[in-house]
């Protein structure tokens, strides 16, 4: 590593109780049922408990809705960031023609900006989806970098998984064909880098980071699956990846979900959801301990001071956003 401090950046995805229940297949889920007065308040004390400030990606349905108000103006209240996380959280997204995905980034921007006043410059997909038309639309409306893809080889494994547990019709699961990826994302980069775009137009990818030489996912959902079984299994991996990540000079950009903060005993809604019997106190002690453990190396900061970083470095490698290259076909 060259002589200044590395930086890992940070950041959750508020995946609603409401999109849960839609990507499980579960009846109810049009009435928009929210958890975020409850899985808000908690993640914002479990990260000022280190002084952390990072990006809340929002979906623009809840920014939409006025019980929600509240929760997310404390997200920014508390000094962290929010970006676009799409308006419907529909993982399929990049089956979406041109002007769907026009107005799908646009109608969650306007949200956004709405109920916390700031417009947000920075997205994720979710289900890590995309498509070079997303690309394209997000560079054309300003967006400072795109955070949608996850190099791993390990996509077709959880859409396997997921298929087998969720309640999906046939004409569901061919909906949601792509999701999580292909085997060839695995080859991927694991940096970021810049996506070249037509008229000569750019547009930063910051990955979610996985383990370096092993393509493995180590963010934490993964990380307290393993504490399940044995919590000194789950922190040595998680130990070895950091580790990984310092000796390839990888400065990881790490993935928080809302279910990694909190379970049944604060969150009854979604006692359904594997894991969630584990108490919310026993994944804060994980998370603190691994949190303490990526303090050691790196300074943790929101993904637009990573953006920001990596812009100011320069000489980024640059990857052409073809079609084949977010369907996995050849």
């Amino acid at each position: 590593m060259p002589d200044r401090r590395p930086i890992a950046s940070l950041s959750l995805d508020l995946d609603n109780l409401w999109s849960y229940m839609k990507t499980h297949g579960d009846s109810g889920w049009e009435s928009r049922p929210s958890y975020l007065d409850t899985v808000v308040p908690v993640a914002l004390d479990l990260l000022a408990q280190r002084d952390y400030r990072i990006t809340f990606f929002v979906v623009g349905v809840d920014a939409e809705r006025t019980e929600n108000a509240a929760a997310l103006q404390s997200i920014v209240r508390a000094g962290h960031e929010v970006g676009n996380h799409s308006h419907e959280h529909e993982p399929w997204l990049s089956r979406y023609a041109p002007d769907q995905l026009e107005a799908e980034v646009a109608r969650a921007e306007e949200a956004i900006e709405g109920v916390i006043g700031r417009r947000p410059t920075a997205f994720r997909g979710p289900g890590y989806s995309w498509s070079p038309t997303l690309l394209e639309v997000l560079a054309r409306r300003g967006y400072q970098f795109d955070a949608s893809t996850l190099p791993t080889w390990l996509g077709p494994l959880a859409r396997r998984y997921y298929f087998a547990t969720a309640r999906l019709t046939p004409e569901e699961k061919a909906e949601r064909s792509a999701l999580f990826g292909t085997w060839s994302a695995g080859t991927w980069p694991n940096t970021p880098y810049a996506w070249a775009l037509d008229g000569g137009r750019s547009l930063l990818e910051i990955p979610v980071t996985v383990m370096p030489g092993t393509r493995t996912p180590f963010h934490p959902s993964y990380l307290l699956y393993l504490a399940r079984y044995s919590e000194a299994l789950a922190l040595g991996y998680w130990r070895a990846a950091l580790t990984a990540c310092r000796l390839a000079r990888v400065e990881p950009s790490i993935l928080l979900h809302p279910l990694d903060v909190v379970s049944a005993d604060v969150a009854p809604e979604v006692a359904f959801f594997p894991g969630m019997d584990v108490p919310t106190a026993t994944k804060h002690r994980v998370l603190q301990r691994a949190f303490a453990m990526l303090d050691e190396h790196f300074d943790v900061v929101p993904m637009s001071a990573h953006a920001a970083a990596l812009t100011d470095r320069g000489r980024l490698p640059v990857r052409l956003a073809a079609p084949t290259l977010a369907t996995g076909r050849s």
